[in-house]
């Protein structure tokens, strides 16, 4: 594509479940243009806490499904994926550039740490999979990393529990976020998309000295990077349409992505059989 020819083909999004609403929200603040197609596995969630080859399967059923529409590129917004399947994804994908969470998340967050001391909340498999301070190391070798794993979050998530005030997620918040806040951290990666939905609850207690890092933000910023430099970007003068799929109730996922991203969104989403990809 040239500067004078947008590519208005759509981009792909997925996740788990909800959790790649913070990466819609981010995109269609930061590229408004585009067209979107977002499809969370709201039938299988989470993915943080299962084995890497079924992580795996999943994350292959979720890219054939968005290829079944003609894509320039896809947004892995959840955290376990860009972990564990990435590179996969890509290699068996050639044709199709994939952009993850990780490396946008740490490149952010060793810019802004000043005591190079940076935590990292996600999933196990996550944490497990040593990817988020791989990457924090390569950029910056003095940083200085803790990982925290966060089971909890993504199923209270998924049911509603991300206010401030709701006692049950904030008393799990605490006891998740009291190891790194000893270990007296200035940066936090919330290493799954899920956790800006309780971005309120853990920046009342992480306090005004811990810089949090959304790492569905940054894929937003890293795509809009990538469309620039491949002459990808769509129409600036089109206003981009966005549309749901879900693998399981689609009313539950209405009910809270209209909350979030701040529209009424009753009606917009349809329920796939992700099992026949």
């Amino acid at each position: 594509m040239t500067e004078n020819c947008p590519d208005n083909r759509p981009v792909g999004v997925f996740d788990s479940g909800l959790g790649g609403l913070t990466a819609i929200r981010s995109l269609l603040r930061i590229l408004p243009e585009e067209d979107l197609i977002y499809f969370g596995d709201t039938a299988r969630v989470p993915y943080g806490n299962r084995a890497p080859e079924t992580i795996l399967q999943y994350a292959r059923q979720d890219v054939r499904f968005l290829r079944s529409f003609r894509l320039k590129a896809i947004v892995i917004a959840c955290g376990t994926i860009s972990t564990t399947s990435l590179d996969t994804l890509q290699a068996e994908n050639p044709d199709l550039p994939f952009v993850g969470v990780v490396e946008p998340a740490c490149r952010r967050a060793a810019a802004v740490t000043k005591r190079k001391r940076v935590g990292i909340i996600a999933t196990r498999a996550s944490i497990r999979s040593g990817a988020y301070e791989s990457a924090l190391r390569r950029i910056d070798p003095e940083i200085t990393v803790f990982g925290e794993p966060c089971p909890l979050f993504v199923p209270l998530v998924e049911n509603g529990r991300f206010r401030p005030g709701d006692i049950v997620i904030e008393t799990v918040a605490r006891e998740y976020l009291a190891p790194l806040l000893q270990n007296d951290i200035d940066a936090l990666i919330l290493g799954c998309t899920h956790y800006p939905l309780l971005q309120e609850v853990i920046a009342d207690i992480c306090g005004p000295s811990v810089e949090l890092v959304s790492a569905g933000e940054e894929s937003a910023y890293e795509l809009k990077r990538l469309l620039k430099a491949r002459r990808m970007r769509g129409d600036p003068e089109h206003a981009g349409e966005t549309r749901f799929y879900v693998s399981d109730r689609t009313e539950d996922f209405e009910n809270t992505a209209s909350i979030f991203l701040r529209e009424d969104l009753r009606h917009a989403a349809r329920r796939v059989d992700i099992e026949q990809y």
